[in-house]
């Protein structure tokens, strides 16, 4: 049986130290983790940009 895939994808990304504190800062003002803060960055910009399709309302 082969395994499942998973729909996320691992990456590294280098940012300048002030960069950093700025994520950091921004993430804990939105109560999110740097990751969690950079997922919604991405989202966010791929959406306005229409590279993403909108969210379906809930």
């Amino acid at each position: 049986m082969p395994k499942e895939q998973s729909k996320t994808k691992s990456f590294v990304l280098r940012v300048d130290a002030a960069t950093m504190e700025a994520l950091e800062k921004w993430a804990a003002d939105e109560f999110r983790s740097i990751n969690g803060q950079l997922q919604w960055l991405i989202d966010d910009a791929l959406r306005r940009s229409g590279r993403l399709p909108a969210k379906k309302p809930q």
